[in-house]
């Protein structure tokens, strides 16, 4: 029959034919049942890249894919995820191999368990799925570091994702080990892997075909010898680009726009969109993403009814378990949810969106191919509240210390994850200013013992006032490390307290003992549990891990409550599966019931806060979209006041109409800490402004990395209706965006956006990317930029 609709006819039915067969007679004594498993198994297909199409056994074949990432899913669970995605009318399944999952230790390799990618695979292909591979070495996907390990940092000079050979000798080391693992799973010999991409969005990064050309050969050389391919945003096809690779466009929307671009530097060859945006992730601290049903389905309807391929990101998000959620640039850490409004939801749920997509693929499925039916919602239970009635003060339970005459970087403590105490003495004398060069992620400050005030990256806060002392004191700062980022020029993202310690004037003298708490399984069976009754009050609002038991009699799916509590990380029977933040979106944790006992179970939670009191309860629905601005830990959505007064712009000037990049050179570089965009007029002479992308150039036309960045004052933000933070603009995603009220008040013209860039920098030039899509609401025409030391205060 036409290929078209062709389904994979799983493992397991070819091996129960075959035995049939031999069972009937059909085949000779001599094909035992060992002999029936292995032929099954030796079926091959082939599967290339024609003119106009994908040919799947010679003949056209629509590519209807759906990405699930497997470490964000119990292995339990990995065949129900795997089915939902054939019965919503999918073909292929899009996995991602996040290299720091397998080797978080250098050398060391982990393909086991949750680890175990060719299960996944194999399962794909018994459930009726073609896979295609990502297997990085980047990867981005709101990933801690993109799934770059971070022992690539302990080298201080290293370029991530460019030819340094000290970068490019791991990655081709890993591309060797993800051949061993998985090229016997090629469709060219017998497996469900039909293609795989080299490298991801690199036209986001960098240009250097070269690098990209390396890779490729990289995956030729570890046994891949299926078509290879590379995705970008449309705004980035033309970087890097290399004829020898096949190219696929990535957006949320605007399918046709997208298409015409794709088509335009690749023009012959089947069009495909590598990554569909349903939905959107979550940052702490940011209004909760849903998608626009209507617009997806338009453009999903737009792709079948063209025959144009597709992979829609997310099918089915999962979970971040763990400490393996990333940061946005320049730094917004992701939240461990992973929901992304996907067609199946976080706990594996299928609702309207799924319904709403099945039944608009079944319009245009080929002749003869059925779906088959959804699984059932696996159970969920509600758990009434536990108290935890034992506790571990983290300052109680240090490890051995690493000592030092200044503070290292958790990398250099050979540490990947979790929070560094840093210790050290201060002489008695007057109040002053305690100053660090840098900190990542959030710091709190502790005098013998007592709090004296939190740190925090976000908003750049990097000094605090400490009181008098009469006497030498003892200095704690405990940073925490909140996931390193995932995208731009930032995935340099070395953790821990960084650069000089000053108090005053004078950089602190005298030796360091720095903590490493990596809270991993060994820490936790190290600690030491107390009664927290017997201990004073004030210390139970300290640092502290706290346990309690609870028993189950049918292990179900339930989502842990954790609004009592401040900031941390929890564990259930071992398994580390979330962090949480009191300020939202996110307020419950996913705890799948494969993961828990019938019979007793413990629970494990650090809060780095204190909780409002030590009981957690298990409900039958999370809750993905409470915020909580007020109860967090900095004041970080607090503007300066902008004095434009008597300066004159660098350059005036109007953007094009249109969608595409736009770079503005300005008629020589100018110096300055704080960056302004003064906004005029819109396209469409309406009172809104937006900016998808915003970036500034150094004197030799190359990105500035938004490391030390933070924004300093925007007049309005919609973050009512929608999320339109202006962080947004800074975040590398052309389909997230900045946006000028609109729900409550609708602010007029002129609108600024003011960048304080951490020190004095010369900028050449900026680039703009407009909101994306058919004349949306929001473009800027006329414009001024200025610079400056001080034009917010």
């Amino acid at each position: 029959r036409d290929a078209r609709a062709y389904t994979l006819f799983p493992v397991q039915m070819q091996r129960t034919l075959l035995l049939s067969l031999v069972f009937l007679g059909l085949l000779t004594p001599s094909f035992d049942a060992r002999s029936a498993s292995l032929q099954a198994e030796q079926i091959k297909h082939s599967f290339s890249i024609g003119e106009r199409d994908f040919l799947l056994d010679g003949k056209p074949f629509q590519i209807r894919c759906g990405e699930i990432h497997f470490a964000r899913v119990p292995r339990e669970y990995w065949r129900d995820r795997l089915h939902s995605l054939k019965a919503m009318g999918l073909n292929t399944v899009c996995a991602y191999l996040f290299w720091n999952y397998h080797e978080f230790e250098q050398g060391k390799y982990d393909w086991s368990g949750q680890a175990d990618a060719a299960e996944f695979c194999r399962l794909a292909q018994e459930e009726g799925l073609w896979v295609i591979l990502r297997p990085g070495p980047y990867a981005c996907a709101e990933w801690d570091g993109g799934g770059l390990p971070w022992w690539l940092l302990r080298h201080d000079g290293i370029r991530l994702r460019t030819g340094d050979p000290e970068f490019m000798k791991s990655a081709t080391a890993w591309y060797r080990e993800v051949g061993r693992q998985l090229a016997p799973l090629e469709i060219t010999h017998g497996g469900p892997i039909i293609m795989a991409q080299v490298e991801n969005e690199y036209g986001s990064y960098g240009k250097d075909t070269d690098y990209m050309g390396t890779l490729r050969q990289a995956l030729i050389d570890a046994g891949f010898d299926i078509p290879l391919f590379d995705c970008n945003p449309r705004t980035d096809l033309t970087k890097a680009k290399r004829d020898d690779l096949f190219h696929v466009v990535n957006f949320g929307h605007f399918a046709k726009d997208s298409f015409a671009a794709l088509k335009s530097v690749q023009p012959t060859g089947p069009l495909m969109c590598g990554e569909f945006y349903p939905g959107w992730f979550d940052t702490w601290g940011s209004p909760h993403h849903l998608g626009k049903t209507a617009e997806y389905l338009s453009d999903l309807e737009f792709m079948l009814s063209n025959g144009y391929s597709f992979s829609i990101y997310m099918a089915h998000g999962g979970t971040s378990f763990g400490l393996w959620p990333g940061a946005d640039r320049p730094f917004k850490p992701d939240t461990s949810s992973y929901d992304y409004d996907a067609p199946v939801s976080e706990a594996g749920w299928t609702g309207e969106k799924f319904r709403l997509t099945r039944d608009l693929i079944a319009k245009y499925l080929p002749a003869g191919e059925k779906l088959p039916d959804p699984s059932p919602r696996n159970p969920v239970m509600a758990i009434a509240p536990i108290t935890l009635a034992e506790y571990a003060p983290v300052f109680s339970n240090l490890p051995a210390p690493v000592l030092g005459k200044e503070p290292l970087g958790m990398e250099a403590l050979g540490q990947g994850h979790g929070c560094t105490l840093y210790r050290t003495e201060l002489p008695a004398g007057p109040a002053a200013m305690l100053k660090v060069g840098d900190l990542r992620d959030l710091g709190w400050i502790l005098l013998d013992g007592k709090p004296v005030g939190v740190l925090d990256r976000r908003n750049r806060t990097l000094s605090i006032s400490l009181p008098a002392r009469e006497k030498a004191a003892q200095l704690d700062i405990l940073v925490e490390a909140m996931g390193h980022v995932n995208f731009g020029q930032e995935i340099h993202d070395r953790k821990g307290l960084r650069g000089p310690v000053t108090l005053g004037s004078s950089p602190l003298a005298g030796e360091w003992r720095m903590y490493p708490l990596k809270l991993d399984a060994p820490l936790i069976s190290s600690l030491h549990w107390e009664n927290p009754e017997k201990a004073p009050a004030a210390s139970t609002n300290l640092p502290a891990f706290w346990r309690g038991s609870f028993t189950v009699e049918h292990p179900a799916d339930t989502f842990l409550d954790l609004r009592n509590w401040g900031k941390g990380v929890v564990w259930v029977n071992g398994h580390c599966l979330s962090r949480y933040w009191n300020i939202g979106p996110q307020q419950t944790a996913y705890l799948p019931g494969p993961w828990l006992k019938q019979g007793g179970n413990e629970i494990i939670i650090l809060d780095l806060i204190g909780p409002k009191s030590a009981s957690v309860a298990g409900l039958e629905k999370p809750i993905l979209d409470e915020l909580h601005p007020e109860l967090d830990l900095g004041a970080r959505h607090s503007y300066g006041t902008l004095h434009l007064d008597g300066i004159k712009p660098v350059l005036e000037g109007s953007f094009s109409v249109g969608p595409e990049l736009q770079e503005i050179k300005l008629p020589a570089p100018v110096s300055g800490k704080q960056f302004c965009l003064e906004a005029l007029s819109s396209q469409d002479g309406k009172p809104f402004a937006s900016i998808a992308e915003l970036d500034l150039l150094d004197a030799s036309g190359k990105p500035i990395p938004h490391t030390d960045w933070k924004i300093v004052s925007v007049d309005s933000e919609e973050k009512t209706a929608e999320d339109g933070s202006a962080s947004n603009a800074l975040d590398g995603q052309t389909s997230s965006y900045w946006h000028t009220e609109w729900k409550n008040a609708r602010p007029g013209y002129p609108h600024r956006f003011v960048i304080d860039l951490g020190k004095t920098t010369a900028i050449g030039g900026i680039r703009y990317t407009p909101r994306q899509g058919q004349n949306p609401p929001g473009r800027i025409k006329q414009y001024r930029i200025y610079v400056g030391d001080a034009l917010v205060r």
